[in-house]
């Protein structure tokens, strides 16, 4: 049979041409975007399995084993690979991390705007194309509420949010809490009361219902929602469905003081006066819980189940806690927990070192995944070598190259917060030693509010318990669970943390 003939035999049989016609268009697209995707000459060597359309699986799969291995493999530590359409450059080691949190050409941003996938899509509909970047706003309105005033002023609501927090796991008939939960929910509330509305932080069902809608949107960073952003995938539909769930909520919250005329001492009020609109105010809300609740609530959490394994700490951090609090306490006669009512704002924030170092090491364990960013500086940017990061294309850095890197901090996978004593200092090895709170360009604009809960938290769960770590059968623990160092970020453990707590009579 000729060519000629075959080609008549297919085009006149319509199932047989809709899948010959299908194949080549497929082939056809997957030529076209890997093309597309080509990376110039003296960018990093791409890595193996970085399959077309996909990108590196591995990387979202298990991205702390894909990134060792990405770096162990390449000659200079750098290396590409793809998200989808995305080209991105893996960098590594001191000089990589200097570039990387340091560059000015490299957007903040940028980076997360893509990559991380988290953020509900709500357009502003007067914009026309011209809305406020929204980091520049972001930042402003944080520093505003986050000033010392605002920080002395609301100080006894946030104890009293964490007493009631407190009586609530005293009040469980079982003795038991998931700190994951409990505390968690703490750290919710102080969050919302904060950055968000009082009329949430007060109301448990409305402050259930938005802690749901956010956890929608955190877990729909999915790998498909960022490779495929226009696919109405699962995941992208969920976090469209939070995103309007949580404008609703707000907008309906606008309408009630509006209506009413009351004025509130909080966030809210305070965006509504400057003019935001509704859009606006959910941007800044969503970004301050993913900055603060999903670092400080996990790790205040984690942080409970060190100490209830570890009894040399649990003792320090005690003893600390008493010593503070006996030095303001208007009664030192009172239990502890009452003690600690009359500590001052100075205190909270400076007079808990030991509590920090727990948290700083807790940080270093469970701040995972890897950071982003993008160059827009429109031109490639030297990273050494002869290596450079192309025009617009992102950048990664993985937290575990320094935080787990054995040469920095000895037995990295330990929780070990006596790195930090003066004598040891493992921080301050390196340059950029510790990216928990960030560094150069980009340090952590909540980091004093994140202290200063953590403080409050642990201060009074300490003072109100005697507890240790349990399993589903009541069984004492003595060491922690281990972290899952493939996560894209701080999270919960899979398997539900108990601890059993005893309240203390002083």
């Amino acid at each position: 049979m000729s060519l000629l003939e075959r080609f008549d035999r297919v085009t006149t049989s319509p199932t047989l041409f809709l899948l010959v016609s299908s194949s080549v268009l497929l082939t056809a697209f997957v030529l076209v975007h890997t093309f597309i995707r080509r990376l110039p000459p003296n960018a990093p060597p791409t890595v193996s399995g970085n399959f077309p359309l996909a990108g590196s699986i591995s990387f979202w799969t298990r991205r702390w084993d894909f990134y060792r291995h990405a770096m162990g493999r390449a000659p200079t530590g750098s290396f590409s690979f793809h998200a989808g359409p995305n080209a991105i450059v893996g960098l590594s080691g001191e000089k990589g991390r200097r570039l990387f949190f340091e560059s000015r050409e490299l957007g903040f941003a940028e980076g997360y705007a893509v990559l991380f996938g988290s953020s509900p899509q709500i357009k502003d509909p007067d914009s026309a194309g011209q809305r406020e970047e929204m980091s520049n706003h972001f930042s402003r309105r944080l520093a505003h509420l986050l000033k010392n005033e605002q920080f002395r002023k609301k100080l006894p609501t946030l104890i009293s949010d964490v007493q009631e927090g407190i009586e609530a796991i005293k009040n469980d008939p079982r003795g038991i809490t998931n700190p994951f939960e409990s505390i968690y929910r703490i750290v919710f509330r102080l969050t919302i009361r904060m950055v968000g509305a009082d009329e949430i932080a007060e109301d448990p069902e409305l402050s259930e219902s938005t802690l749901k809608l956010f956890e929608m949107i955190d877990q729909s960073a999915t790998a498909a929602a960022v490779m495929f952003p226009k696919f109405p995938s699962p995941a992208v539909i969920k976090r469209t469905y939070a995103g309007a769930r949580l404008y609703m909520m707000v907008e309906k919250l606008v309408k009630q003081r509006a209506e009413s005329g009351e004025k509130y001492d909080d966030a809210l009020q305070y965006m509504l006066d400057q003019g935001d609109r509704t859009f606006k105010i959910i941007e800044f809300v969503v970004g301050a819980l993913f900055a603060g609740l999903l670092n400080s609530g996990i790790n205040a959490a984690w942080v409970m189940c060190y100490l209830a394994t570890n009894p040399e700490w649990l003792n320090k951090a005690r003893e600390e806690v008493g010593t503070t609090a006996a030095k303001y306490a208007t009664n030192p006669n009172a239990p502890l927990r009452h003690q600690l009512d009359d500590v001052p704002l100075e205190a909270w924030e400076s007079e808990f070192p030991i509590v920090d170092m727990c948290l700083r090491d807790s940080i270093r364990l469970n701040l995972l995944g890897t950071a982003f960013r993008k160059n827009i500086s429109g031109r490639e940017i030297p990273i050494g070598n002869g290596e450079v990061i192309p025009p617009n294309a992102f950048v990664t850095y993985a937290t575990g190259d320094v935080h787990l890197n054995p040469d920095i901090y000895p037995e990295p996978e330990k929780w070990d917060p006596s790195r930090y004593l003066p004598e040891k200092a493992e921080d301050k090895k390196v340059v950029h030693g510790f990216v928990g709170w960030g560094v150069a360009r980009h340090p952590c604009l909540g980091m004093r509010f994140a202290k200063l809960e953590q403080n409050i938290i642990t201060a009074y769960f300490l003072a109100s318990f005697d507890f240790h770590l349990v399993d589903k059968a009541g069984n004492k623990l003595t060491i922690p669970p281990k972290v899952d160092f493939n996560g894209h970020s701080a999270h919960k453990p899979k398997v539900p943390q108990l601890l059993k707590v005893t309240p203390r009579e002083k």
